[in-house]
């Protein structure tokens, strides 16, 4: 009989470097705030995870793959991480819809690959709903995978708050397919 070896997933740091007060994650925390004062610097020891600006999977977001982020504040923008969702490993197939109007309404645009530019792909980068099918994505929204991103996972968003989102724009968008 093997033995098996369960690592942790996600490690917060207070200071830079791996220094300081720790908190150990295996799987989604909607408020990482008991555990320390702020987050430094994080190492992600397997699969992937978005980490929030503010408790309850609110505020800014940022995707984190494998790997060590010795200073969070220069490499995702902020040194507040209150929490942070596990994204599962996903090897099936890929396909979102978006939609032009609130409620799954208007014009309907149908996704199963990445794609850079939203507006010069299909005019427009006015999204203001989306019913993610298969697949784990993420959403910019600047062109070319820049600026502001957003997770999305399976189910419906009836309208653009419901993934964080402030305005409707949309720049690009791509799928989540690598988790090392």
């Amino acid at each position: 009989m093997g033995l098996t070896c369960y690592t942790t997933q996600i490690i917060f740091y207070e200071d830079r470097n791996f220094q300081g007060r720790y908190h150990e994650c295996i799987s989604d925390c909607a408020d990482l705030h008991p555990y320390f004062t702020h987050c430094n610097s994080i190492r992600v020891e397997n699969v992937c995870f978005m980490v929030f600006e503010h408790p309850n999977y609110m505020g800014q977001q940022y995707f984190l793959r494998k790997g060590e982020y010795s200073d969070c504040r220069r490499v995702i923008g902020f040194s507040n991480c209150r929490s942070c969702r596990m994204i599962p490993m996903y090897t099936g197939s890929y396909r979102m819809r978006l939609y032009d109007r609130a409620d799954m309404g208007g014009q309907m645009i149908e996704l199963t690959e990445d794609c850079p530019n939203i507006m010069d792909r299909f005019h427009t980068s006015d999204i203001h709903s989306c019913h993610v099918m298969d697949g784990h994505w993420l959403l910019y929204e600047q062109p070319n995978y820049r600026g502001q991103m957003y997770y999305l996972g399976s189910g419906e968003y009836r309208k653009y708050s419901d993934w964080g989102g402030t305005a409707p724009r949309i720049g690009s968008l791509r799928r989540i397919t690598t988790f090392n």
